[in-house]
């Protein structure tokens, strides 16, 4: 008997214990996110009858505010003074559908809270207010990529590779989010049937090209495979493939044939500047499966970029084992074809990498949290999220992407000298080989990289190439970053760059 007491007794110190330790996990430990929660009946309260926080550019432009609507039911509504502009980074903050983008991300700094505690009296009497956040957003150079890429579909996303800081994101189709905030329910319905509306050439407006969407990203991932012979198979950098047009594959009657169908070959010192198709799916097969997936997987490849914006979704390349039995299709993937697919923002962190020495800073829109009296809270701390490469290999990726420049299948863009680009075109044949996705991606000065750029514009002509589509709308959006580093206005060659 008196073990069984003993036993019940245990048991019931125990439970209370457990009971204790859930007290403190949920009043302690989750206390803040708790606070923050948006589906806090308290927060929901807090949001429809107080402004929320401003969203700021780099240099300090509203990108979102609140003004009042004289609406007793709902005193405030948001304003969003550059639109469909800044709508794919800043989303939107709807009282019918909730918040979209950095207002999603933030939203707790955003919606009016309980500020830490400073003094016993601030402990007594604990204030309520919102918070801004600033964003390593350039509005004049988010300007200079929607204007390059003039209504046509596609993304433009640059980065700045020292830090991780995206300096523009701007994706094609895009939305008002205005019409999401209005006071009308009916206003706000028919706005979100219309921009989650899409076909089969163009995508929703109110999903993001750059961070959600995936295309084959042709021969711009032909950096990806010079990397990994580099890393795991070097000797194959001073292989040399014969000068040949089509390369037939093994295991097949299928061949690989150069754009345009002229010959290529030689080394990687020359057929990465002449994007060889044949070459560099020999290379691939010679480089193996294992070792391409594991170096597409060192840029980011089948990982969420660690980005600051709700709905990222991975690149992919395919796992070893696909190519147990399709030997042929490793030598289309190698050039970036087959079932690679990429987002705008990984192939701007391809180019990244190449371009910080072989390290990839995390991708982040985040500088700073500010107070309601101007204070800086918190600022980020940029990290490194992946080291795909040493910085010997980087150098000598960057020196040949400065060949695709000047002697290669981006010498057509022109490119100033000065600005001393670096860069890798790519044209990818979808749709039965009736359509093309064009890309590049690029970073400047090679010697000292302040910038690196990725362009997509999906579903060209088949006879455009990413030299011809996407080269001008990089050259655009380099010449205006480094305009803009300079502390000068952006600037660019009319012809490319309308004002």
């Amino acid at each position: 008997m008196k073990g069984r007491i003993t036993g019940l007794t245990v048991i019931l110190v125990v439970l209370f214990g457990l009971v204790l330790v859930q007290a403190w996990f949920i009043q302690v430990h989750r206390a803040n996110a708790l606070n923050r929660s948006p589906q806090n009946p308290a927060i929901v309260e807090l949001s429809r009858l107080n402004p929320r926080g401003e969203i700021l550019s780099a240099n300090g432009a509203v990108l979102a505010r609140s003004i009042p609507t004289g609406d007793p039911a709902y005193p405030w509504r948001r304003s969003y003074p550059l639109g469909p502009l800044t709508a794919g980074v800043v989303g939107y903050s709807s009282s019918k559908y909730g918040t979209g983008g950095i207002e999603y991300q933030y939203d707790g700094y955003l919606v009016t809270h309980t500020q830490p505690t400073q003094s016993l009296g601030g402990a007594i009497n604990p204030t309520k207010s919102s918070d801004s956040v600033q964003l390593t957003l350039s509005v004049p150079l988010q300007q200079v990529a929607a204007r390059a890429l003039a209504g046509r579909d596609g993304s433009v996303v640059a980065i700045d590779p020292r830090t991780g800081a995206v300096l523009a994101m701007y994706s094609n189709p895009t939305y008002d989010p205005s019409r999401l905030a209005s006071i009308s329910f009916g206003a706000q319905t028919a706005a979100w049937k219309e921009f989650n509306t899409n076909d089969a050439l163009h995508f929703p407006p109110l999903g993001s090209v750059a961070t959600q969407q995936t295309f084959p990203p042709g021969s711009t991932f032909k950096v990806v495979t010079t990397a990994g012979i580099l890393r795991y198979h070097p000797s194959l950098a001073s292989a040399v493939f014969p000068s040949q047009t089509c390369l037939h594959l093994p295991q097949s009657d299928q061949r690989l044939c150069n754009s345009g169908d002229t010959p290529c070959g030689g080394t990687i010192q020359a057929m990465l500047p002449a994007s060889c198709d044949p070459g560099y799916g020999w290379l691939g097969m010679q480089l193996g499966a294992q070792r391409l997936r594991e170096q597409a997987d060192q840029f980011g490849y089948n990982a969420i970029p660690p980005l600051d914006l709700p709905g990222v979704v991975p690149s992919y390349f395919p796992p070893a084992h696909y190519f147990d039995q399709a030997l042929p299709l490793l030598a289309y993937s190698a050039i970036g074809q087959d079932n690679v697919r990429s987002t705008a923002l990984q192939d701007a962190l391809v180019a990244a990498g190449i371009a910080d020495h072989g390290r990839i800073m995390a991708p982040h829109f985040l500088q700073s949290i500010v107070d309601d009296q101007g204070g800086v809270i918190s600022t980020y701390k940029p990290y490194v999220w992946r080291h795909p490469l040493n910085a010997t290999s980087a150098g000598t990726i960057s020196q040949l992407m400065r060949k695709v420049v000047t002697i290669g299948t981006a010498q057509l863009v022109n490119f100033l000298p000065e600005d001393q680009v670096a860069a890798k075109t790519g044209t990818a044949q979808t749709a039965g080989n009736q359509l093309t996705d064009d890309w590049m991606i690029a970073f400047a000065p090679a010697s000292d990289p302040v910038i690196a750029v990725a362009v997509v514009v999906p579903n060209q002509p088949i006879f455009d190439w990413g030299a011809t589509v996407a080269g001008p709308i990089v050259k655009c959006v380099i010449e205006g970053a480094l305009a803009i580093d300079a502390k000068q206005a952006p600037s660019g060659t009319p012809a490319t760059c309308p004002s």
